[in-house]
């Protein structure tokens, strides 16, 4: 979304988050092709790995 920097800071769960069937169906079904391939790093720091 606007305004479109690179400066992104992810907050990710260290543990699994259980997800019922029916809603990933939704997500998937509205957000299609919701990723993209693996990228170095470059310039970016990663702080934490699970």
């Amino acid at each position: 979304t606007p305004p479109c920097n690179e400066n992104v800071e992810w907050m990710v769960a260290m543990e699994p988050v259980d997800v019922d069937p029916a809603d990933m169906e939704r997500f998937t079904s509205l957000y299609p092709l919701n990723a993209r391939p693996i990228r170095s790093p470059n310039r970016r720091f990663i702080l934490g790995l699970g």
